[in-house]
This record gives structure tokens, C-alpha cells and sequence, in this order.
């Protein structure tokens, strides 16, 4: 089966998948920007295509649709019978119009993100006719979570499989038992406006002030850092947070293993593989209120729900840290047992394979 992976090339999360695909299927993939150094391994240069535009999720991508003459040149060489695309307003589009411009069979799968589907249909009308075009031109969507889902359901989409953008590799459990320090704190979404950062701040001063010796390690980075050192400073908090940058695997590996919480607050969300990674290290979590949350977090359970504007009570957590190495068992096994990426690829390859038999 021969199937283009369509995407940012430049994204770590494309290369995730190119590396889950690449020994099931004749792979191809184009990107609109460029191509990671591992993607050399996966899927060789004549089988690859880079536009070198810098696409913006929340749109103006004309740069990248007057690409189409090239792309569906490129495609018809190819003749695939998949095209996988990963954001849908505009890889999604730009698979769609190139189909239609090469006069292809080939059928279409839509991979969402989250903002292309709990934001951008939001934005404008335009927008969610255009998301809902390109849902319905997908003979199969995938979704890592049960609320988006359902988001594209009511826009048109035929069928859509949901599994979370899990882990490659499971951490041993006793990474996730012993190496924690029972007040340490980890956040690591990028630090802009969606990932609302501050509301991190926010929690972990509560927390602070009721333990003395809590810290936090805020990880990556983004156009808020500077802001939110200034919200430190003016908190008082400059000695128990420490703004590290982006980290290397092994590096957030180890941020991972030695954080008892791990705080991910965005206004709009769906399952994050951060918040996974962090269940998998035996983290508790404290997440925002979002339907997608909530499929991850049995709030007072396994980790805390945490509204806006309301920090976490002192009482909800020292309840949780009296079971922190229950709540790590539990969700180093949850993810196991339900969020492996491999398992899940291969279920959508299976899915692939069948839909292509039935035409």
C-alpha cells in the first residue's frame, strides 16, 4: 500500500508517525516546510517532496496552496493510494485540492491536531466550511480523543478512529516509583498564549504557599517566556522556579522521573502526549477542566481537574500525595494498556488496507 504522509516534516509529531509507518506501508511523505534530519532513515529523498513555506495554523496559507501545480505533479508520479494528511485546515486542504487537480483515486486519510478542530471551525464561518469540506473528502479521520471526535462527527466526517498520540516506549515502572521528589512540579507546553502558561504560574503559587518546599521546572519555550519570568519575579518565586528551555528526550526524561506533578492548564485542549508521557513517569496531574482531560483524569482519583480562576485546594493535594505511588502504578498502567502507539498504528493500517479492499 502506498501512502503519502502529508504534513510539517519540520515537526517532531510527523516524524513520530513517518517512524510508526514506515515499516507497514511504501511511504512517501511532502511537507510544507522542510524535513527533519530523521526522516533520512525512514522514507529516502526521491520519495520525499519539501515546499519550504512557513504555514500558520491559525491560517493566511495562500503561500501554500499556490504550491498545488507542483504537488499535483509530484502526486501523479507517485500515484498513491493514500494521502495521509496531519492538520486538516491545511494539509488537509492542500490533499484535497491536489487530489482533485491530479485526477487521482487515491483516497484520503485526516489525522486532526486539536486547535483544526476545537479552534479553527470557532474562528470564522469560512473556516468551519472549510474544515467540514475537508472532513467529509476523508474516507477515514483519526482523533485522540473521544470529544473531538465528536466535534468531527457534527462537521461531516464519515468514520473516525480514536486513539491517543501515544508512546513509542513505555518507561519502566520503577522509573515512575522511585526517583521522585515529593514536591517538585514539571510544565512543559509550550510557553504561548493557547497553552495559557500563566495559568501554571498561577496553580503553582497556591501550591507554594502551601508547601514551603514545592518548585517548579518549567521546560520549551515561546513568545510568553519573558512574561512569565516577570510574573515570577513579581510573585516572589524566583528562587523555587527554574525556566530551563527546550529540552532534549533524555533531558525531559529525567524532568519526568524525578516530578512527583506535572501541571498542563490550556484553555483548549485535546489528549496530549506531554500529559501521557507524564502519567507514564508516575506524575499525578493537575489539568485543566476540558472534556478531553477528563477521559485521562478521574479528578481526586488519579490527579486533579483544575478549574480557571480556582487553584488547587492544599487539602485535594495532600489527599493525593498520601497514594502517589498507587496513583503512579495506576497510570503508568493505563497508559499500557491504552495509549502504545505502535498497537494503534496498526489498527489504522488494518483500516486502510480494508477500506482499500472494498472499493
Amino acid at each position: 500500500m502506498r501512502l503519502v504522509l502529508i504534513g510539517d516534516g519540520d515537526s517532531p509529531h510527523l516524524l513520530k508517525w513517518a517512524r510508526a509507518l514506515s515499516s507497514r506501508v511504501e511511504l512517501y511523505a511532502l511537507s510544507s516546510r522542510g524535513f527533519m534530519p530523521g526522516f533520512d532513515a525512514l522514507v529516502p529523498p526521491q520519495r520525499r517532496l519539501a515546499l519550504h513555506t512557513r504555514p500558520a495554523h491559525q491560517g493566511g496559507n495562500a503561500a501554500l496552496l499556490r504550491h498545488l501545480p507542483r504537488v499535483a505533479m509530484w502526486l501523479r508520479r507517485v500515484r498513491p493510494d493514500w494521502l495521509h494528511a496531519h492538520y486538516l485546515t491545511s494539509h488537509g486542504t492542500l490533499a484535497w485540492l491536489a487530489r482533485a487537480l491530479a485526477r487521482l483515486p487515491a483516497r484520503i486519510a485526516g489525522s486532526a491536531w486539536g486547535s483544526d478542530i476545537l479552534v479553527a471551525p470557532q474562528r470564522s464561518a469560512a473556516l468551519r466550511r472549510l474544515t467540514a469540506r475537508v472532513l467529509r473528502e476523508c474516507a477515514l479521520c483519526t482523533s485522540d480523543s473521544q470529544h473531538m471526535a465528536e466535534r468531527m462527527r457534527a462537521l461531516g466526517a464519515a468514520e473516525v478512529m480514536v486513539f491517543p498520540f501515544g508512546l513509542e516506549e513505555l518507561p519502566p515502572l520503577a522509573d515512575a516509583l522511585h526517583a521522585k521528589q515529593p514536591q517538585l512540579c514539571f510544565a512543559n507546553r509550550g510557553l504561548e498564549p493557547i497553552y495559557a502558561p500563566q495559568r501554571v504560574l498561577d496553580a503553582f503559587a497556591a501550591i507554594a504557599r502551601a508547601w514551603p518546599q514545592a518548585e517548579l521546572v518549567v521546560a520549551n519555550d515561546g513568545s510568553l517566556r519573558a512574561a512569565l519570568q516577570a510574573q515570577v519575579r513579581a510573585a516572589g518565586l524566583e528562587a523555587r522556579v527554574r525556566f530551563v528551555g527546550r529540552l532534549d528526550a533524555q533531558a525531559q526524561a529525567a524532568c519526568y522521573a524525578a516530578a512527583r506533578w506535572y501541571l498542563s492548564l490550556p484553555e483548549s485542549d485535546s489528549v496530549s502526549v506531554s500529559v501521557l508521557e507524564a502519567m507514564a513517569h508516575g506524575c499525578i496531574p493537575l489539568l485543566s477542566d476540558l472534556p478531553a482531560n477528563r477521559e485521562l483524569v478521574r479528578s481526586g482519583d488519579n490527579g486533579l481537574i483544575v478549574a480557571a480562576g480556582r487553584p488547587p485546594a492544599p487539602a485535594a493535594l495532600d489527599a493525593l500525595a498520601a497514594r502517589a505511588g498507587a496513583i503512579a502504578r495506576a497510570n503508568h498502567g493505563w497508559v499500557a494498556a491504552h495509549a502504545m502507539f505502535a498497537p494503534a498504528v496498526e489498527r489504522f493500517v488494518a483500516r486502510l488496507q480494508a477500506l482499500q479492499g472494498d472499493r
